[in-house]
Parts: structure tokens; sequence; C-alpha cells
């Protein structure tokens, strides 16, 4: 796999990213990896080798997303692809400092945020975006009046909620990018034994068990490297793991897709 620039990943200090840097890097890939915690990057670099860069970043807020896209964009003029794997799954309502529900913005008006700072070099790349999104969206409903400030928080829905929001954003992202030379496809990587949505007491000791019988990160990180590696021709499309499989009818409501397009614009103050 010869790269002519960088693979960006958030959230690639571990799980699911930190196991498709190796697999990218083992490919000779230089991956940059942002990690919310110096710390927890550096291992993770250290561990990849001479192949890996680190840029600690936060994707809580619009302040430290736009800070974020500021520095990647100054260091790194060619990028590659531009995998989208952060996320979180909260179990109870958090507003962040711009008075989202914490899982909203970080699992979708972050990276809705990120592809916009970054566009411009994106195109200039001809870039692969690859969004890692979950099955669950099926079962999200998203209220343009509620969900993005949790008033309708569920500690379960709510997590399908912000993945359904993000995958509706692929067919007017491919629109957008469609003569630009850039793709942007989503996939759902498999049931993975990762620490997203990890609780405490009772609940948790429940989940915990139920994740032994899970894939391990390996499994995961292995169909979105695939994708960064060989990029399908199509643009907007979603995989299951390996598979591409068409949208679910949640995920093709036009009108509310276009609505969230224009809430998040304004509320981010991109274009």
């Amino acid at each position: 796999m010869t790269e002519r620039g960088a693979v960006i990943i958030t959230g690639g200090n571990r799980g699911i990213g930190l196991a498709t840097a190796e697999l990218l890097a083992a490919r000779g890939a230089r991956v940059v990896l942002v990690a919310r915690r110096r710390e927890q990057g550096e291992a993770a670099v250290a561990r990849l080798g001479a192949n890996a860069e680190l840029v600690v970043g936060d994707l809580a807020d619009r302040a430290g997303t736009a800070a974020l896209a500021g520095e990647l964009g100054e260091r790194f003029p060619d990028v590659r692809a531009l995998v989208h794997n952060a996320g979180i799954w909260p179990s109870r309502r958090v507003l962040n400092a711009d008075g989202f529900e914490q899982a909203f913005f970080t699992n979708h008006l972050a990276p809705f945020l990120l592809d916009h700072l970054l566009e411009e070099r994106l195109k200039a790349s001809g870039s692969t975006v690859v969004k890692v999104s979950a099955g669950l969206y099926v079962k999200g409903r998203v209220d343009p009046e509620r969900t993005p400030t949790g008033a309708d928080f569920h500690a379960i829905r709510t997590y399908a909620d912000t993945k359904l929001a993000n995958v509706m954003m692929l067919p007017l992202l491919a629109e957008r990018w469609k003569d630009a030379g850039v793709t942007v496809n989503a996939l759902h990587p498999g049931v993975i034994r990762t620490g997203l949505g990890d609780r405490r007491g009772p609940v948790g000791l429940l989940l915990k068990a139920v994740k032994r019988t899970w894939q391990p990160p390996e499994e995961g990180g292995r169909p979105v490297a695939r994708l960064v590696a060989d990029p399908p021709a199509t643009s907007g499309a979603y995989f299951d793991v390996d598979k591409e499989v068409p949208l679910a009818p949640v995920a093709l409501d036009t009108a509310l897709a276009k609505r969230l397009w224009a809430d998040a614009s304004a509320a981010l103050d991109v274009s």
C-alpha cells in the first residue's frame, strides 16, 4: 500500500480506531491518531512505530473541534483519508459547552464540523472519508427540536439517534463532493468488544459479561482499513462489515436530512 498522504483517525488510540491504525501502518500508511488524552495517544503511537503520529484533540465541543481542525490542516496538507471513528454512548444526559447533548455533538456534529473545516484539504487531496457507524442507526428517531439538546434523551436509544443523524448526511455529502474527487462512505464494523457504552453497577457487569462473546477490536478494524486502503468507486454508500447494503428507509428522509444539515450549518457557522 503506497500512501501519498496522512490517514487521520479520530479516536485512534484504542478499540477499533487503534486496530485500524495498526493494520494500515503495517501496510506502510502514514497514520495520524487523534486522541483526547496525550498519555494514551503517546502509548498508542509508540506501539505503532515510525509510521504513526499523534494529534491531541477534543471533539467534545465546537471550540475543541475547530482547534483540532486547525492543527490537522496546518500539519497535514495532504490527507489521504479521514476516518471518523471517535464516538461515545453516555448513560445520562449531559450538555456540552455549546448547549448540545454530548453524544449528539461528539457522534454527529463534530464529524460534520471536521468535514467542513477540512473540506479544502480533502478536495485538494481527493480524499477518502470513512464514517464508522453502527447497525443500531435503524432504531434511531431524530427530532430536530429535541434530539440536539437531549430533551428526548434515552440511555440506549440516544446513541442510535446520533448514528442515524450522521448516516443521514451521507447522500448530501456525496452530492456535495461528487465533482471534487472526494468519496464518503459509512460502515457498521460488526459487533465488537470495545469500551463503548461501558456502565457501572449491575447493568455494567451484565454488559461486560455479554461483551465477552463479541468479536475483538481487530475484527472491527479490518473492514474500516479496507475502505481506506481499497476505497470503492461509489460514494454515499453504507457497508455492513464488507458488504454494501442499502440505507434503511429511516435514513432516507431527505427533508429531515436537509433540516439537520441546515441546523448544523447554522449552529456551527459553516456553509
